[in-house]
């Protein structure tokens, strides 16, 4: 291992993995995980970085992949390069500020969803029904999927919304580390909670270049 001052540390959401912006070419996605943690591996051997992330996002993850079909070699890749480490949820502070704006973001979008909601029923309420079991039923799917999609969005694009989101943020805020991640939720809090934070499309480039930066000297 060689000796190097840059001793960086990175928090790796679920989104870095998964997203389709860090594939080239054809690539798999078996073979887009595998060649980021191939690069994981060597920006902790050659530059001491180091990459984490909490127990409940692994288990997230590990189900993602599992899904997607990827081999075991993989996951031992992934157990071998990527340290696991819960929050110290006892002892990291987070201003109360940050607690009061979310209360008053999450009454807001609360009104949002029934503004939502009310959309759809009036947009039932004007429907005439077709003759036929079938086609009523086609419009009436057409109104509760759009319903679900408005609603989805109104509620919780760009906000913090699970445990694992969180974990995240304490655990960075611990260790002082770069937030990595395609989620815009987790980029705000990330902003707020004053944390350096870079997307998961941008976070093998930047190894890369790391990486390609210590061949050089």
């Amino acid at each position: 291992m060689s000796e190097h001052p840059l001793k960086q540390r990175f928090v790796l959401d679920t989104s870095t993995f998964i997203t389709e912006e860090i594939r080239r070419g054809d690539e798999t996605c078996e073979e887009a995980v595998d060649r980021l943690l191939e690069l994981v591996a060597d920006a902790r051997l050659d530059l001491n970085i180091s990459c984490y992330f909490p127990p409940s996002i692994y288990r997230e993850l590990e189900a993602m992949l599992e899904d997607r079909g990827v081999s075991d070699d993989v996951f031992k890749k992934l157990n071998t390069w990527v340290i696991k480490k819960d929050p110290a949820r006892y002892e990291v502070m987070i201003p109360t500020e940050l607690v009061y704006d979310f209360i008053d973001e999450m009454s807001d979008r609360v009104n949002r969803g029934l503004r939502v909601s009310e959309k759809a029923v009036r947009k039932a309420e004007k429907y005439e029904p077709h003759e036929g079991e079938v086609e009523e039923m086609t419009e009436v799917d057409e109104v509760i999927s759009d319903l679900r999609s408005e609603y989805r969005t109104a509620l919780r694009q760009g906000v913090l919304d699970s445990r694992e989101d969180f974990d995240l943020l304490i655990l960075a805020r611990e260790l002082d580390a770069c937030v990595v991640t395609e989620d815009q939720g987790i980029v705000n809090w990330a902003s707020d909670f004053g944390l350096r934070h870079l997307k998961g499309r941008d976070f093998p480039g930047l190894v890369e270049e790391y990486l390609e930066a210590v061949d050089v000297d």
